[in-house]
């Protein structure tokens, strides 16, 4: 064997080493998750117990005996509506941004610092103002509240995308006899389609996650998947059945969402820097 050779075995041995050991750390995590959610209560705090006769009681106590389902939904509607919210304005102030140079390069720093605005910043002006509408404890001021760091990120992505998309496919179109209305509509949006769809995919995983504005402005049947995973921790102790069940809930449609759309999410994230 040729000393090349052999250096080029070590070193494809020692990736695969290295990327084993990295996605063993990943993954088993969610491995010990799941075998939790299937212990039977008596083994549940039995981290060391590996073989055991599982059991579904966890799955059936979260999914038949609580309110967790009506959270799962909780968390859809405010996913879903805050995205929908955040493309109809990130898309038009991307599109400003990339044509227009809307603001300069400061303006653009400042959609990327609004992402970086710490919560405990806002969540008191948010609460006095929604306290005053009568809408605390409602999916309304979640919204709101999610509204103040998505449309941001959505903004930040989709200006990379349009930055990409050339100027003379609009001046064609606009030649062709469209308007700027409809050069937008039927030639930009088309093509920005997959930044489209990694950035609502984005900003939901982020409402989706978000416990800190969800735990303080909803109670009672206006909760959040997030808040009622935290509920799992009671005076008596952790239900560590059931919260492996619901943290397993919320983990898995993140997962196989990102999964499909991972090349468009790494691109959207270093993309609002194209011309700063």
């Amino acid at each position: 064997m040729t000393v090349p050779l052999l250096r080029r075995r070590l070193y494809l041995a020692l990736q695969t080493g290295v990327v084993g050991l990295a996605l063993l750390t990943v993954l088993f995590p969610f491995f010990w998750i799941f075998l939790t959610s299937l212990k039977p209560p008596d083994l549940v705090a039995r981290p060391d117990v590996w073989t055991f006769l599982p059991s579904a009681a966890n799955w059936r106590e979260v999914f038949l005996e609580s309110d967790v389902p009506r959270y799962i939904a909780n968390s859809l509607l405010v996913g879903v509506v805050t995205v929908a919210i955040a493309l109809l304005v990130g898309f038009p102030a991307a599109y400003s941004f990339s044509r227009y140079g809307t603001g300069g390069g400061l303006a653009r720093f400042a959609v990327l610092a609004a992402e970086m605005v710490p919560p405990a910043v806002l969540i008191v002006p948010l609460f006095l103002v929604m306290y005053r509408l009568a809408l605390t404890n409602t999916l309304v001021a979640v919204i709101a509240a999610h509204l103040t760091f998505v449309v941001p990120v959505v903004t930040w992505f989709l200006i990379g995308f349009v930055d990409e998309v050339p100027r003379e496919l609009e001046e064609q179109a606009m030649v062709d006899g469209y308007t700027r209305g409809q050069a937008i509509l039927r030639v930009v949006l088309p093509a920005v389609r997959p930044g489209i769809a990694a950035a609502g995919i984005f900003g939901f995983v982020l409402s989706w996650n978000d416990m800190f504005y969800a735990l303080i402005l909803t109670g009672g049947a206006s909760k959040t998947l997030p808040v009622a995973i935290a509920g799992y921790w009671t005076f008596r102790g952790i239900e560590m059945g059931k919260m492996a069940v619901a943290i397993l809930l919320a983990v898995v449609p993140v997962l196989v969402a990102s999964f499909f759309v991972q090349k468009h999410l790494v691109k959207g994230l270093g993309g609002g820097a194209v011309k700063m």
